[in-house]
């Protein structure tokens, strides 16, 4: 499981050019089951994603996919959790 902080960078006044072609791409990230929850980092510092069902190497691919990363709106920082213990209803990230 991963975490992946999307947060904003000098060219943060762009993000409204981009914003179409990020939504998108966060349309993909779920409909390729990878993207569990997307969401803001508060107080507007950018996004967050919790993923899954993904290798790093194939996680840091899409990530840099994101018009937002390409066009450095954004930096990307990916986490790798080792999930040990879980929730019940969250047992699936547990491999």
């Amino acid at each position: 499981m991963f975490v992946v902080l999307l947060k904003f960078s000098s060219n943060k006044e762009q993000a409204s050019q981009f914003m179409e072609g990020h939504k998108e791409w966060i349309n993909r990230g779920f409909n390729d089951d990878v993207f569990l929850v997307v969401g803001s980092l508060q107080p507007n510092l950018g996004g967050g994603i919790v993923a899954h069902n993904t290798s790093l190497e194939g996680l840091q691919r899409r990530v840099n996919d994101d018009p937002f990363v390409a066009e450095s709106v954004v930096t990307a920082e990916i986490i790798e959790i080792a999930a040990s213990r879980a929730d019940g209803r969250l047992e699936f990230l547990l491999g």
